[in-house]
């Protein structure tokens, strides 16, 4: 069984799960933990975690900053079998994740360069990214 575990630099991680709760419903294969807002830490938690663990299971941690101290701490995990570490996420990888029961390197590789597209700037619709601010119906005089 896939299970993941999301940390964070404050409430960044419990945010996530409730995006997820409304968009997929309950996810009971993600445990959260906000960190830096109360008496608990990070290597607590995920001791918590791993002691759910069973063999056979997949932990895929995820943190929010890459080299961050949450991330720091995550990173000291990665010795453990079937463990993968992300940072940096965004929703679009935790749903694509939460919806898998397995996942291999590779998978989460394309996931991540996936989850990377649904960044965009937007621009109003009509505009190029045209350094000279015209917009894509205007032609350029010829001289």
């Amino acid at each position: 069984m896939l299970k993941i575990f999301i940390s964070s630099h404050g409430r960044f991680a419990d945010g996530i799960k409730d995006s997820l709760r409304i968009l997929l419903g309950e996810c009971k294969n993600i445990t959260v933990y906000s960190a830096y807002i109360d008496e608990g830490s990070v290597q607590e938690r995920l001791d918590e975690f791993y002691e759910g663990m069973q063999e056979g299971d997949q932990a895929v941690l995820l943190s929010d900053l890459y080299g961050g101290s949450v991330n720091s701490v995550m990173y000291t995990y990665l010795n453990r079998e079937n463990t993968y570490l992300i940072a940096g996420i965004n929703l679009a990888l935790v749903m694509e994740l939460a919806m898998k029961e397995s996942v291999t390197k590779q998978e989460l590789e394309e996931l991540v360069v996936s989850s990377r597209k649904m960044m965009l700037l937007l621009e109003p619709e009509g505009l190029d990214d045209d350094p000279d601010g015209k917009t894509s119906g205007e032609e350029e005089d010829f001289f």
